[in-house]
C-alpha cells in the first residue's frame, strides 16, 4: 500500500471544508484551490465570473494506512447538500458545486461504491460530480487570510458531525479543533 494519496473534494466555499478535512487523522496536507477549469492559474474574480468552469476545491493528501477513502468521503458528505446543484449554503454558482476529483484511476470504482451507499439515505438525486481531475490550481495566500476566518462558523457546525461520525467509524482527529 502507497504511503500517500490524494483526493479533491469540491464541497461549495473551500475553507470551511479545508477546516473539517484537515482534522481527521491521517490526512497529511490540504490544499484550497481551483480544479477541472479551462483556463490556466485563474484568479479568484475569474473563477467568480462563471466563465472557467472552475470548483472550489480542496487537495487532500492523506495515508491510507490510517485513514480510508471510503471514510474520507463519509466525512466529506456530511458538510456538504449532495442534493443541491451550484450551491452549498448561501454560496451559489457553478465554483461551489460539488465533486470528487481523483488522480489515481483506481480510486474511481472505491468512490462510485462509496457515494452509491450514501446515495441511499437521500430521497433526492445526488449532484455530486465524479471526475478525473483535469487541473488544480492553488488559490492566492491574500484570499487565504481573509477568508478562512469566514470558515469558523461552518466548522463549528461541522464539529458536531466529526463526533458523531466519531463514534459510528472510530475515527479520531489529528489535533484539536481550533
Amino acid at each position: 500500500m502507497k504511503d500517500q494519496s490524494e483526493i479533491y473534494f469540491a464541497g461549495g466555499c473551500f475553507w470551511g471544508t479545508e477546516h473539517f478535512l484537515k482534522q481527521i487523522g491521517g490526512v497529511e496536507s490540504t490544499l484550497v484551490g481551483y480544479a477541472n477549469g479551462n483556463i490556466a492559474n485563474p484568479t479568484y474574480e475569474q473563477v467568480c465570473s462563471g466563465n472557467t468552469n472552475f470548483a472550489e476545491t480542496v487537495k487532500v493528501t492523506y495515508d491510507p494506512r490510517k485513514v480510508r477513502l471510503p471514510l474520507l468521503i463519509d466525512l466529506y458528505f456530511k458538510t456538504i447538500d449532495p442534493t443541491s446543484v451550484n450551491r452549498q449554503g448561501n454560496d451559489h454558482g457553478s465554483q461551489y458545486r460539488t465533486g470528487i476529483y481523483y488522480t489515481d484511476p483506481a480510486d474511481l470504482p472505491v468512490i462510485q461504491s462509496a457515494v452509491k451507499t450514501l446515495a441511499e439515505k437521500y430521497s433526492k438525486p445526488l449532484a455530486v460530480e465524479i471526475k478525473p481531475l483535469a487541473n488544480f490550481y492553488k488559490a492566492e495566500l491574500f484570499l487565504g487570510r481573509e477568508r478562512q476566518k469566514a470558515s469558523t462558523t461552518r466548522a463549528m457546525v461541522t464539529q458536531n458531525m466529526m463526533a458523531e461520525s466519531a463514534l459510528m467509524s472510530g475515527f479520531t482527529p489529528s489535533r484539536t479543533i481550533e
